[in-house]
């Protein structure tokens, strides 16, 4: 995506994690990242997520499917040509991770929820 493209995303990400109207409390940013990947790089979004598809239905842990996807998103971007990707990809996936801070202490702990478990 050109730069325009991708401050547009950006901007789009940053007002899904901390909408105006729900005083800052937004999402983790996990379908939006996908959703701007395909939009940018539809290859990279098709891989990033196979990626979330595949470790999803090895580890049946939704939250660390989605580190892992938006962990090697920027690998995706590189590999298939879109190298002009990569400073957005990782600065969206480090906001992925930073809210996913608790995830990832319950993923530590072996406590994070499996994907059809008992709640």
């Amino acid at each position: 995506g050109g730069d325009a493209a991708q401050l547009a995303a950006l901007a789009a990400f940053l007002g899904h994690l901390f909408p105006v109207w729900l005083k800052g409390k937004g999402g983790k940013g996990v379908a939006t990242f996908l959703g701007t990947l395909l939009a940018l790089a539809f290859p990279v979004g098709l891989a990033a997520c196979a990626t979330w598809l595949v470790t999803a239905l090895v580890s049946r842990i939704s939250s660390l499917s989605a580190l892992v996807a938006s962990a090697t998103a920027f690998i995706w971007a590189a590999l298939l040509g879109h190298g002009d990707m990569v400073i957005l990809i990782v600065l969206l996936a480090t906001l992925v991770f930073w809210r996913h801070l608790p995830n990832i202490e319950r993923l530590r702990a072996g406590t994070e929820p499996r994907i059809g478990g008992k709640k």
